[in-house]
């Protein structure tokens, strides 16, 4: 089983998972591998690879659109028991315990931004239908929602498909995340993206798109080259709870940024994830506000950004829009 380990300066946790190296992949390979062909893609027959039954399918099993499987190569791995944080020495460690599975589309050349609408909005209300899942296990605390796309965002398959990770601590980002957005509502007793969302409209210099439920911006202190974040404009802490109306108003605009991305950057490899509140004791994150994020890879980071964490950003913000705008919107 993976383990948790805790560095005793930063307090971060990080996960030792030695299962990942049985993946077909290792470190003796370049640094940018080939990734499968649709020839030998486990997921155009999961049965034939041994990925059947499934945890979950749209519209039906027989004629799934949309599936979720257990990976193959978890990170973290379901137990009837939680996890102990125990002592090594001056370190603390804990087991593995989590769930780590796979929502998978039909067609291995159909990128998400091609989907078919109704099809985007049920993926969306599949992510939703996990989160309940996962939230019923006392031993789980957050769920991250991401997806690799190429091989140098971490893919190791073309096929698109996106991960679930439930893990039983809330991720040093986003605990990072959701003690900035605590300390400025305390400070200001309003809530911080709701106020970058305000601001943003009013000055119009760096919002992408956005429609009725939902807008797309670079931010204002981007940490990559075109970065994009994702906001629902209704206040709300958690993904899972969002509205029909949002699910399709969210799938939309996340389908419109991949695309104009893809289309305007030569279709970059790229990580997306959300960023939502922990699934234990919503009630206390009222003050945070769930979004997407979205980051092409199309920098290294060098000496400066390891050895500080301060990130240097060719692209300002600013003049994202005049690549991924729609022509035509000012």
């Amino acid at each position: 089983m993976s383990e948790f380990r805790q560095d005793i300066v930063s307090g971060d946790w990080i996960i030792i998972a030695p299962v990942r190296s049985k993946r077909p992949q290792n470190f003796k390979e370049k640094a940018v591998r080939k990734i499968k062909s649709k020839s030998v893609c486990p997921f155009d027959n999961l049965q034939k690879s041994g990925n059947w039954p499934p945890l979950n399918s749209w519209p039906d099993l027989k004629k799934w659109k949309l599936i979720v499987i257990p990976n193959k190569f978890p990170i973290l791995s379901h137990s009837e028991k939680c996890g102990v944080k125990t002592p090594r020495g001056p370190y603390f460690m804990e087991e593995g315990v989590g769930h780590h599975d796979l929502i998978v589309t039909r067609n291995h050349h159909a990128p998400l931004y091609k989907l078919p609408e109704k099809d985007m909005t049920a993926l969306l209300g599949i992510i939703q239908e996990q989160i309940g899942v996962y939230s019923k296990d006392r031993c789980l605390a957050y769920v991250s929602t991401f997806m690799n796309v190429g091989p140098k965002a971490g893919a190791s398959l073309d096929h698109p498909h996106l991960q679930l990770l439930a893990t039983p601590i809330i991720p040093p980002d986003v605990s990072h995340s959701l003690h900035g957005a605590k300390r400025y509502y305390e400070k200001n007793n309003r809530c911080a993206h709701c106020e970058i969302i305000k601001y943003e409209r009013a000055e119009n210099s760096r919002i992408i798109a956005e429609n009725i439920s939902a807008i797309a911006l670079a931010p204002f202190a981007s940490r990559s080259p075109f970065e994009i974040r994702i906001f629902p404009r209704r206040h709300n802490p958690s993904f899972e709870k969002i509205t029909a109306k949002e699910r399709k108003g969210v799938g939309e605009l996340l389908q419109k940024t991949l695309k104009v991305i893809a289309d305007e950057l030569g279709n970059p490899d790229m990580n997306f994830f959300i960023h939502s509140a922990p699934i234990k004791e919503r009630s206390n994150y009222r003050y945070y506000h769930w979004h997407i994020e979205i980051l092409p890879i199309l920098k290294i980071n060098g000496g400066l950004e390891l050895s500080t964490g301060v990130q240097v950003n060719s692209m300002p913000p600013e003049e994202v829009v005049n690549f991924l705008r729609p022509k035509g919107k000012k």
